[in-house]
């Protein structure tokens, strides 16, 4: 990818989920990296990079024009998915933003409710929500990916409209259900994480006489429950 940057591990882990010939929307786009190196992979047949400031969309298209993809790749300056509807993708990318955001611009974009539009999604934070969001919408998991970047540990969540709801535990919500991806070398570690993210919030709550904390109890003594299951260590 001779003078433009390769995607890092985290964006690269949206790949194993774009189908063949896809036609893929990149919400949040900043550089467009990751649609650049899509096409040039012959992976997406075409892609849009969307952003709502103008400063990524500026970044974008200079990327877009020294790849020289201007023919296969639009830019869209918008909020969220508002407007990507026309250009037909099959494949929505959502990276880097928080779950609550994630969730907030698919509510927006009714037309992704469709087995046709394959999401592949990246919550930087409260993944919990975004994953009881789509099981009760209707969105099934199709795979999750753990990646590990700058000494941290993203969840990657691919996701299809199936038209019923999915039950699901809280756990599920934090980490994922273990078949989607409990076979990844880096579920252990991911689990510890949490767990100990989960330990502190339990240290906080506690300084408050009147906290309630048997919610929190049970979802630490979930996740060590799953972690004893895989033959891990607390």
């Amino acid at each position: 990818m001779a003078g433009l940057k390769r995607p890092n591990n985290r964006l690269l882990s949206a790949v194993p989920y774009v189908r063949q010939g896809a036609v893929v929307a990149d919400v949040g786009t900043d550089h467009a990296y990751l649609p650049i190196f899509l096409l040039q992979q012959e992976i997406a047949s075409r892609a849009v990079a969307c952003d709502i400031a103008e400063g990524p969309i500026r970044r974008a298209r200079e990327n877009i024009a020294a790849s020289g993809l201007t023919d296969r790749m639009d830019t869209l300056l918008t909020d969220g998915l508002h407007g990507v509807e026309p250009f037909c993708p099959d494949h929505v990318i959502l990276f880097g933003m928080g779950g609550e955001l994630i969730v907030k611009i698919l509510s927006e974009a009714p037309w992704v409710r469709s087995p046709d539009v394959r999401l592949i999604l990246q919550p930087m934070s409260r993944a919990e929500i975004l994953r009881a969001y789509l099981w009760e919408n209707g969105f099934g998991t199709v795979g999750e990916t753990l990646t590990r970047d700058d000494g941290r540990i993203y969840q990657t969540i691919c996701s299809e409209w199936r038209g019923e709801t999915i039950p699901f535990t809280q756990t599920d919500c934090l980490i994922g259900k273990p078949q989607d991806n409990g076979a990844s070398p880096l579920y252990e570690a991911f689990l510890k994480q949490k767990i100990q993210t989960q330990i502190n919030i339990l240290r906080g709550r506690s300084m408050s006489k009147q906290a309630d904390l048997s919610a929190d109890e049970t979802i630490l003594h979930a996740l060590e429950e799953r972690l004893r299951e895989i033959g891990g260590n607390g």
